[in-house]
């Protein structure tokens, strides 16, 4: 009899330890989707509004970056589909699975910002080194690379070969140099590309620990629902 009201308590008390965890996990999962949906919009604006420019970069870290952000925010969505499916069906295999992609989502978090954070340290150099030469060597001869160039002399209001008012041999019209742009265009895309970067690095390394507790509550109702599986059996 004591044996039986004491099974039963236990069982009790495993319940209720169970459906707690599944609420702190459903709760999880909906600031999880949240930071998904950041990482795809951040991904999404980097791509279209500061890409502009990355013919220019001489390395593929600033791209790389980027791309890793927005595949990682489309595989924190169907982790989160995954997590909540096998909350709700109680079933183990799809826990074990959801805390294997938190791991994998985790490392890639923070590789991106890791990248991202060591690229933007060199970033000056890098620019120094070969923005003026890609310039020379490719303005006029790549179509790519030439309208990268007006459009950051013509929004950064910067100039290598750029007037104030354009138009053909404009700099070669009347008083010239009053008609052209007098700042270089180095530290006006070094600025551009660093706070891209910076904002890469600190979207990846702030919320990658977040994926910790994830896996840490998704590990706990794996034994839960382990748990419960061998009590059925008593």
């Amino acid at each position: 009899m004591n044996h039986n009201a004491r099974g039963i308590n236990r069982r009790k008390r495993d319940m209720c330890g169970k459906n707690f965890l599944k609420v702190v996990l459903y709760v999880f999962n909906f600031f999880f989707w949240l930071t998904g949906l950041a990482f795809l919009a951040l991904g999404l604006y980097i791509k279209f509004q500061k890409h502009t420019y990355i013919s220019l970069l001489g390395s593929s870290t600033f791209p790389l970056s980027t791309y890793l952000l927005l595949g990682t925010g489309a595989f924190i969505i169907l982790s989160g589909i995954i997590g909540c499916t096998g909350t709700c069906i109680e079933n183990r295999c799809f826990m074990v699975m959801y805390a294997l992609f938190l791991l994998i989502i985790f490392l890639t978090e923070a590789i991106s910002g890791v990248l991202a954070y060591m690229y933007e340290g060199t970033i000056k150099e890098e620019l120094s080194r070969n923005l003026n030469s890609t310039m020379m060597n490719n303005y006029h001869y790549d179509a790519v690379i030439t309208k990268a160039i007006d459009d950051m002399q013509k929004e950064f209001e910067c100039c290598d070969s750029c007037c104030l008012t354009v138009s053909t041999n404009c700099s070669t019209f009347g008083n010239g140099p009053s008609n052209i742009n007098p700042e270089g265009c180095t530290k006006a895309l070094e600025k551009n590309t660093k706070d891209s970067l910076i904002l890469i690095g600190g979207i990846g390394l702030g919320l990658c620990c977040i994926q910790l507790l994830g896996i840490i509550f998704s590990c706990c109702l794996v034994r839960k629902f382990r748990g419960r599986k061998a009590s059925s059996y008593l």
